[in-house]
């Protein structure tokens, strides 16, 4: 309870004359900026022909109202899925939005840099890869909010990892993966949608053996990459992700002493 925050952002569509202003308003934030940053001149000019938003931080009072927990749910990440929910083993089944535009993009890249830089040609391609890239942005955002909105409408509280996803992309070299998956983003939709509601959003220590452990009888094990199925000697056979988000719940339930 007490004060909130909360941005917006539109796209907005000036007129001829609104976007002289702009720019000449650019241009004189830029001259300030030119003296900390060489660089800065470079990037004006290299996106002053993108499309123009504006933001807009509003302050609120924000009282929602504590939600009973009933319904609960754990999320195992996925770098394939995005994620795995512990109640039916459902996948988010992501997209992968770059993956599947990364030959188209290679060879846009390709072209423009076989153009002369500063020529009407180079702009006219350096636009049209900056706009793939822009929509492929908007895919990954539309797919995450969507998803992030459906788990805050149908649970009332939802358990991750606290996990390090920079340093799981530097150590297991998962960087472009990493990135199309969105993880981070996710789960920020995710905490605020959930905080409107007065949900709760819990995060468990990333050490937690949630890979390791059996949901059925608690028995730790070592579980190879490549394995895809836990099983354990108490007779239990499941997905090893969904076993995992059992496992990430229950853990969650224990941290907020829920039965």
């Amino acid at each position: 309870m007490g004060v909130a925050n909360k941005a917006y952002k539109f796209r907005i569509y000036p007129t001829k004359d609104q976007e002289q202003l702009i720019r000449k308003t650019f241009g004189c934030v830029r001259f300030v900026y030119n003296k900390m940053l060489a660089e800065r001149k470079e990037t004006y000019e290299q996106f002053k022909d993108d499309k123009y938003h504006i933001s807009i931080l509003t302050e609120y009072e924000h009282k929602p109202i504590p939600k009973e927990i009933k319904a609960i749910v754990g999320l195992d990440f996925a770098m394939d899925s995005l994620y795995v929910e512990s109640e039916q083993g459902e996948k988010a089944n992501h997209p992968r939005f770059f993956r599947q535009t990364q030959k188209k993009l290679a060879k846009e890249q390709k072209v423009l840099s076989r153009r002369t830089k500063g020529s009407a040609r180079y702009e006219k391609q350096r636009i049209k890869v900056a706009a793939l890239h822009e929509r492929v942005a908007n895919q990954r955002r539309d797919f995450l909010h969507k998803k992030s909105c459906q788990l805050a409408s149908r649970y009332d509280c939802v358990v991750i990892e606290d996990l390090n996803m920079k340093g799981m992309s530097q150590s297991l070299h998962f960087g472009k993966s990493v990135a199309d998956n969105g993880w981070g983003m996710f789960t920020t939709f995710l905490h605020y949608k959930l905080l409107e509601q007065g949900k709760h959003l819990v995060k468990i220590n990333k050490w937690f053996p949630s890979t390791k452990t059996c949901s059925n009888c608690g028995h730790v094990k070592n579980v190879a990459l490549s394995e895809r199925l836990y099983s354990c000697e108490c007779g239990f056979v499941r997905d090893r992700d969904w076993n995992a988000a059992i496992n990430i719940k229950n853990e969650g339930k224990l941290m907020l002493a829920l039965p």
